[in-house]
């Protein structure tokens, strides 16, 4: 027990730093997605082309390789010097750039599933466009995709353990460190555990804003 203490107590700057980053990538990552998804639904069709691209992109290569064009991408683009506060901003930055490309398909998926109807309903009623998808669509929608978001939400809080590529002292990373110091994996299971503690909150409070939100069931 004595021992499972002192691994959380070293591993303990580490889960403060999973946390920010987490908190911080679905701050982002959300509203980017929905602008993500209004240019991906554009009219505009070279506009939806562009975005329909760079979704593409950003769903179709790791993770990890964003992180490093992220944070190379100033000195071998501008020729600027990067510093280790910008290893932070930059796991900032390509996580919510990520998960903005895959929040942007749950909310295109969302939104192109609400009946047509509604929109001619709306117009009849003189809504504009605006208040249509605001007081409309965007409930609607958002009762549809809680499921799919909540996914992307757990897999975010274990995609967390990625920015050690960019030398991130994250949870894992420091489990890591401490169960290399120590001949022992079980700094590694300790970390394991705070995942699936986490994560478990997060499915539970996901869980009672999907019944909260079930007005007709």
């Amino acid at each position: 027990m004595q021992y499972f203490i002192s691994v959380v107590q070293e591993i303990s700057a580490g889960i403060s730093s999973s946390l920010l980053l987490f908190v911080l990538t679905l701050i982002f990552s959300m509203p980017l997605g929905l602008l993500v998804c209004f240019g991906r639904m554009s009219k505009i069709k070279p506009l939806s082309m562009v975005f329909g691209f760079i979704i593409s992109v950003l769903r179709g290569t790791p993770l990890m390789l964003q992180l490093v064009v992220v944070f190379f991408g100033p000195y071998y683009v501008f020729g600027m010097n990067v510093s280790n506060t910008w290893r932070f901003w930059a796991a900032i930055v390509g996580f919510s750039i990520n998960y903005a490309a895959y929040f942007a398909e749950i909310y295109r998926s969302g939104i192109q599933s609400i009946p047509k109807g509604q929109y001619e309903a709306a117009e009849v009623l003189g809504y504009t466009k605006t208040q249509t998808f605001c007081k409309i669509i965007f409930p609607q929608m958002v009762k549809r995709v809680l499921p799919p978001v909540t996914n992307e939400i757990i897999t975010l809080t274990k995609d967390t353990s990625l920015a050690f590529v960019l030398a991130y002292a994250e949870m894992f990373t420091l489990a890591k460190q401490v169960a290399a110091s120590d001949a022992s994996i079980a700094p590694l299971f300790v970390a394991g555990l705070f995942y699936y503690v986490f994560n478990y909150v997060v499915a539970f409070v996901m869980e009672r804003l999907e019944r909260k939100l079930a007005y007709y069931q």
